[in-house]
Formats: C-alpha cells, structure tokens, sequence
C-alpha cells in the first residue's frame, strides 16, 4: 500500500512539473472538455482529461501490481 501510494504520489509531482509542456500538447483541451466562458465567469470541466487520466493512472498501477 504504500509503494503504490508513493508512485501515485511521484505520478501527481512529475505531472505539476511536466504541466507547462502538457498543456501545449492540448491536455486540457481534449474533447469531451466543457469550457462556458461569460463575462464574469467562467465554468471548466475536464471531462475528457479526467477520463484519459483515469485511463492511464489504471494502466500504471496495472502494471506495479503485475
């Protein structure tokens, strides 16, 4: 439980790092993204983002459990 709590945590420090290069690369800008821009507010959800996170953080842990 911890190893996997320590990768996650490592996961989630690599990406705050690595969030300047992603975001060129259109992470966070995905399909299935829903952005309402108004005057005053604006309204953001990363759904596609999440999913393709999901997606990859299981694929990860799939592999350190193997």
């Amino acid at each position: 439980m911890s190893r996997t709590l320590i990768v996650i945590g490592l996961i989630i420090v690599a990406t705050g790092l690595l969030w300047p290069w992603l975001s060129r690369i259109g992470l966070g800008r995905l399909p299935g993204d829903i952005v309402i821009e108004r005057e005053n507010f604006t309204f953001y959800a990363p759904i596609g983002t999440g999913i393709l996170i999901s997606i990859v953080l299981s694929f990860v842990l799939w592999l350190l459990n193997r």
